[in-house]
Formats: C-alpha cells, structure tokens, sequence
C-alpha cells in the first residue's frame, strides 16, 4: 500500500475507526516502545481491528529512516503468540511453577483482591511496605510513569531506578552538565565516528545505519570500543578491545597524546572548560604504556587512535551505556566524555559527542507521575537492590518496614536483577503479596499471587521521548487489545478508585492525560502531534554544541567535577579523568572477567518468547578464549561452570577468536530456565550500587571457570 510521505498516515482514531474491507490493509503510524534509545517511529500494517501484519521502519522519519530491528520487524509474533495472557489470574498452586498453578477470575475479583491486599499489608507494616516496582521497555511516557502516581498518592515506598543508567547519567553530567549532544543525524558531517560502549547492530541498529552512510558518502572511519568482537565491531575500520572496566585508562592514554603531540585545542579549552591546567599535569603520567598495562590494548593501538582522532576535528563520538555498567563506570563516562573537551570537536559540524538527548523534551510529568503529592520523606529503595530489599538487608530498609506487597509493571527482576539467588527467596517469601500486569508469564508473573493481562503498545494510546534522536511521538491504539487485557494507565485508574488515591490524573484517560501533560510542556497538544506522527525538536547547532556554554552554571565542562553534587557514595572517587580501580578486580580464585552483554535477538527479556528470536538465539553460551579451553579442557559445545562467591551456572562453551583471554561473555537475558541448572547468570552478579548515586553492576563480575 502508498504512502504518504508527507503525512505518513491519514490519521485515524484508533482500532475503532472502522473496519478493514476484504483484504484492506490500513497503515497506521505508531513507535517502538522497547527500551532502546532509538524509540523506532514504525508504520505497521492492520490486517483487521484485531490483527496486525508487517512492521517497518517509518521512511519519512529522518532518524528512523526505515529501518528497524529484525526483532521488532517481526512483531506481529510477538502480539499474536498464543501464550499471550488473556484473562485476570490468581494463583492456587506454588509458586513458580507455571500457568497450571493458576485459576483464571475476573477483573473485578483481581482488582478487589489486589487493592484489599495493599490496604491490608498498609494498615499492619504502614504505607512504605508497599513497593510499585516497574522500569522501562514496553510503554511510553503515559503508561509506563503513570505508577509514580499511584505510589505518591499513597506513601508508598518510592524508586531509584538504577537497572540501566544511573552510572552512565552521573558521568556525562559530571563533565557535560546537560542531558543532551550532537544529533546523531550530524554523522553525515563526520569524518571519525567513535563508537564507544554500544554494539548497535545488535541493539540501536539506527546507529549503524547513519554511521555507515557516512562512511559510504564521505569516507569517514568507524573506530569501535568494545571488550569483545561483537558484530559492531566487525564492521568497523579500527577495534580496539580493552579489559572490562578500563576504558577511562584508555581515554586518559588518548588525551595524553593529545596535548603531548599538540592535538589539543588550547583556544577552545581556554574559553570553554574548566581545569585544563589540572588535567594536562595529571595526564603527564597517564601515558600509552601506562594505559596498555590496565586495558591490554597495545601501545601501537591507542597511539594510533589518539593520532586519528586528534587529527579529524570532525569526531564524533557516540557514547552507550555499556561501558559504564561497572562499579567504576561513572568515571569510565567521565573520561570518554573529555576528549571531545581536549580537541574542541564540539566546534565542527559532525563533531562532539552523543549520550542521549533526554532533556530536550521538557516535558511537565505532573500529571503523569504525580510530583505535586510526592512527599519527599517517604523512604527511597534502589531497585538493582530488591534482592536483599526483599531478603531484610537493614542497609536498604533502614528503620522503615519489610517489603511485604510488591505491585510490578513492565519489569522481570525474577529474570534481570542482580543476585539472583536473593531474588528468588525474597519472592519466595510467605508472607510476600505480588501482583504483576504483564503481557506473557514470565518468571516473575509465575512468583505473583494476582497476574494481569496488558496490553501491548499497539493496543493503547501513548507518547514517546527517544534518548538517540530528538522526535517526540504520539500514537494511538492500532489494533483492540488482546483477550481482555488492559492498559496500564487503566488499571492504575481502577486500583486508585479502590484504594481512594486521589488525583486528577486518575479522572482522565490515556489520551486526556497526554493531551494535557503536553500542553502544559508548551506543545500544541496531542492531536496535533499525532497528525504529523512526531514533532522533531531538534536543536540549533550552537545549542546542541555547547557553542552556548556547556550546562554547568559556569558554562564550562567540568574536567574536576564536583562528584558530591552528583551523588552521597563519592568518597575515594578521582578528581580527574583516570581509570578508577574500584572494581571486582581479577585474582588468583576469580582470574577471569565476565561481561553480560546484550544478546542481539531478545531486549531484555523481550522477545525471549517468540519462536524466531529462540531459534536464532540458540541457547546461553559463554564465548571464551580458545586458548582458555585448551588450558582448561572445555571443548567447543561443552558444558562449563562459571562462579564466585555468590554461586555458581553452568552453560555451553563457544571457542571464541577476537576476545581478550582473560575476558568470557555471556550474551544475555536469557530466561533462568534456558539455563542448564534452571538459574541464569545474573546468579554472579552483585547487588552492590555503583558510584556515586547507584547504578547496577552487570558487567563488572569477577568469576572463575572449570570444567562440568
């Protein structure tokens, strides 16, 4: 069927506009809601008010520019697969062990039962035994937030959300002072592209796509940082593979070599930054040898990449979240953060840097979250941390109550937390309520004791903000939900009326709610943004350059921030770029590294479920050294064990060249049953909060490795 280019889609008022005649098929816009920061604007094709077909990539969005995911591509497997959940659950069996242990009710008896079981755990332990869990990954701003709402009407324990980037945020604001960059769509300028902490054929496809168009249009060089040989790198011109954790050595080894062979831009960090002075006295040590000890990268290597880079002040430098999932990776986002600072690359079109785009949008999320009841007092729990929350750590609960009802939005820390053991005896707890609204049974539904069908994106009104580009989207419903599956924002609505939380925003509908929320942001409202399908607030040059000062009061980047404006946990913390060692470093018991990357067929833990991403994924296996397997007699296809002092996983071992030998990755989230012994490898990982304002650990894990 024709698009329109200009208008991608007449627009239409959701899945009851009208139905399809005999083999019509409509296209409706809508966006990728999964938590990546490409947030895809999509076109997908409506077979029937209930069925969808084919997914792509919107063309007349610039930054999408038709290209998808593979995974999301096929997303009608995902909306269709027959274990979708249907009906309102409750369980009458153990937990844990599946559908079978569930008996299908009503929503009014799910609803009831849920709300009386917080009321009731809120009257015995007070209102901040009640946890709302959720993160990110398959809503946008009105569905996924709407249960900050609930959680401040009623004193209920608050969040720290630090799964994904509380590290990563820390150490670009440390330096920049602003959640914003370089379009990504300014690639087409660059002459170097840096990609640093991400492998984006794999998770951010939209990445690669305008990274290689510029190589093809202008000859630009892609350089990749990463531990391993991941797809990205594979198509890069230059890899250079660093021990985990050790990517500020290599960064601080570029900027000595920078100012040593005057690369730097002594005008620009005059007038632009703070502290040069300071740096360029620390760096003098901070040499390529010095560096080549800590990340194993030769001198040769990080010689010749500081020299190419110094040398293109069209750089661009495109920053993800990998890289910093370690106990050090504030100051592994700091560091890489300071190069384009030392050039002055900010100065040049295609030149800078891109970590996201989060704070272009301005958006006003009263409403949605309710921040004018949000009472500050209430206890704040680290949600990397509901392992031992939910096994009684005093650290965490302090002189507050036990966590005794869990309510869980699109989140599965059965599957994605850190210290899986604690997570599993928390949720095994007795005296634990557990109420999840999700879309399939994942393991932690099977833990819950009231399980709620949800609707997917594709059933319910939405808006979205992307970190990678600058497009806010608008969609509505394209096709009615699924069985009786329910909204998020709905059900949030119907357990407020139960538990006499009050506030205007459970008075309003899902539309109503972002029609307000983006009038009150200074937009011409939601309709009018779903007209045009987005609304592009890209900056000028100068704003997204910092060519205006960078977003400290000062208007400089910051080379010593100040970490304890950023977080408590800063003590110990450099002053300047370096490569902090605060991490789980190697030792005799534990002389290998584990890195936790993400697989390339499933996000997060979605799409686990769907037949194609399984058969493409295979199984869990751990990439390990050649030489490793020799020395250690685990042959290709085998079975290996992988420990520390937290417990021990077995998985298939997969010879792998282009890795570091004393490096293994574990592609993940893989589902804990997909595992040999039925645990997954976030078994290994810590609980412990990274510096200096928390932040999950996930590839920062040292382990041994025998035989099975």
């Amino acid at each position: 069927m024709p698009l329109d280019q200009t208008r991608p889609n007449t627009p239409v008022e959701g899945p009851d506009a009208g139905s399809n005649a005999d083999g019509e098929v409509k296209l409706f816009h809508s966006a990728c809601p999964h938590d990546c920061p490409s947030t895809c604007a999509l076109e997908v094709e409506r077979l029937t008010p209930q069925t969808i077909g084919r997914v792509r990539g919107a063309s007349a969005n610039t930054y999408t520019a038709g290209v998808i995911c593979a995974k999301v591509a096929r997303y009608a497997e995902r909306v269709h697969h027959p274990d979708r959940l249907t009906k309102p659950l409750r369980r009458v069996g153990k937990k844990g062990v599946g559908r079978e242990a569930f008996e299908e009710i009503s929503w009014d008896e799910a609803l009831d039962t849920v709300a009386e079981a917080l009321t009731r755990a809120a009257a015995k332990h007070g209102p901040e035994t009640v946890w709302p869990f959720f993160y990110a990954g398959t809503m946008g701003l009105v569905q996924r937030d709407g249960i900050e709402r609930l959680r401040h009407t009623m004193g209920y324990s608050r969040q720290h959300s630090t799964f994904c980037n509380a590290l990563s945020d820390a150490g670009w604001m440390a330096g920049v002072g602003a959640k914003w960059g370089v379009d990504a769509r300014e690639m087409a300028d660059s002459d170097l592209i840096v990609i640093w902490g991400c492998n984006p054929v794999s998770t951010q496809v939209n990445v690669m796509s305008h990274a290689t168009r510029a190589r093809k249009n202008r000859g630009a060089k892609i350089v990749v940082v990463d531990p391993y040989v991941t797809e990205t790198a594979k198509q890069a011109d230059i890899h250079l593979m660093p021990n985990p954790g050790t990517d500020g050595a290599l960064a601080c080894a570029v900027m000595h070599v920078l100012f040593r062979d005057g690369l730097a831009d002594r005008d620009y960090l005059a007038k632009y930054t703070a502290d040069a002075d300071a740096l360029e006295a620390h760096l003098a040590a901070r040499t390529p040898e010095w560096a080549s000890e800590i990340t194993a990268i030769p001198v040769a290597e990080i010689e010749a990449f500081a020299k190419l880079y110094g040398a293109n002040k069209r750089s661009y430098l495109r920053l993800g979240f990998g890289f910093t999932r370690s106990r050090n990776g504030a100051v592994q986002m700091f560091s890489a953060s300071c190069l384009p600072a030392v050039t002055g690359a900010w100065q040049h079109p295609g030149g800078g840097a891109l970590y996201s785009h989060g704070a272009i949008y301005g958006i006003d999320k009263t409403l949605i979250e309710g921040h004018d009841v949000c009472d500050t007092k209430v206890r704040v729990l680290d949600q990397s941390r509901i392992g031992p929350i939910l096994t009684g750590d005093p650290r965490d609960l302090g002189d507050g109550p036990p966590v005794t009802a869990l309510f869980i939005q699109n989140t599965n820390p059965m599957n994605v937390a850190p210290d899986l053991g604690k997570v599993r005896a928390g949720f095994g707890r007795d005296d634990l309520f557990v109420c999840v609204h999700e879309q399939f049974m994942t393991e932690t539904a099977e833990m819950a004791d009231i399980v709620l069908p949800a609707t997917t994106f594709l059933e319910h009104d939405d808006f979205y903000v992307a970190g990678g580009h600058t497009h806010l989207q608008v969609t509505r419903a394209v096709i009615e939900p699924v069985g009786e599956a329910r909204s998020n924002h709905d059900v949030l609505c119907a357990l407020a009326r139960r538990l006499g939380a009050s506030h205007p925003g459970f008075d309003m509908d899902a539309w109503g709610l972002m029609d307000e929320t983006l009038r009150r942001s200074g937009y011409s409202g939601a309709e009018a943004v779903w007209e045009g399908h987005w609304d592009d607030r890209a900056q000028a040059f100068d704003e997204a350059h910092f060519i205006d000062g960078f977003g400290h009061p000062n208007g400089k980047f910051h080379f010593a921030p100040d970490w304890s404006k950023i977080g408590g946990n800063h003590n110990g913390m450099p002053r300047l770029p370096d490569h902090d060692a605060n991490i789980d470093n190697r030792d005799d018991d534990h002389p290998y590294r584990l890195v936790t990357a993400p697989s390339r067929n499933y996000l997060n833990t979605s799409f686990t479920e769907t037949a194609t991403s399984q058969a493409r994924e295979g199984r869990p296996e751990a990439q390990i050294h050649p030489d490793i397997c020799a020395e250690l007699g685990l042959a290709a296809g085998g079975l290996v064990r992988i420990g520390n002092t937290q417990g021990s996983v077995v998985v298939h071992v997969r010879p792998t060249e282009g890795m570091r030998r004393g490096t293994v990755v574990v592609e993940s989230v893989w589902p804990n049953r997909a595992f040999v012994e039925g645990i997954g490898i976030n078994l290994l990982i810590s609980a412990d909060a990274g510096r200096p304002n928390g932040g999950a650990v996930f590839h920062d894990t040292a382990v041994w490795l025998r035989g099975a």
